[in-house]
């Protein structure tokens, strides 16, 4: 089984240009030093913080500035548009009954950015 994603575990965009912590809420804290995601931790600015910046032509904060620059790709600061629960959440754990996210879990931007998560962190089980 792959490890679940918990509190600071670094994710990355596929059109962000530096990794970011999941933020996790404390509650859901289960037997380990850092509270455990689950697939509903997806609110931007809450869950998902930006990425640095977008490079997504798709968004129209990039399109508009690439325009602005006479077609030249024009990164903007990224603000992330995550409406939808992660994808392949755990089906066997479960934190207060929502199942917990894993590395294979996945997250979509609404402007085509692709999360997924760049470096795991192992949480600590208190015994």
């Amino acid at each position: 089984m792959k490890p679940v994603v918990v509190q600071g575990t670094l994710l990355k965009c596929s059109f962000g240009n530096v990794p970011t912590p999941i933020m996790v809420l404390p509650d859901r804290k289960v037997n380990a030093m850092a509270p455990v995601a689950v697939k509903e931790d997806h609110i931007p600015f809450v869950n998902i913080l930006p990425f640095g910046m977008c490079s997504n032509p798709a968004n129209p904060m990039v399109a508009a500035a690439t325009a602005a620059a006479l077609g030249v790709l024009t990164p903007v600061p990224c603000v992330p548009c995550t409406f939808q629960d992660w994808t392949k959440p755990c089906q066997k754990v479960k934190v207060k009954g929502k199942e917990a996210i894993n590395m294979d879990s996945r997250l979509q931007c609404a402007y085509g950015g692709n999360i997924e998560v760049a470096v795991p962190v192992s949480p600590t089980v208190l015994l």
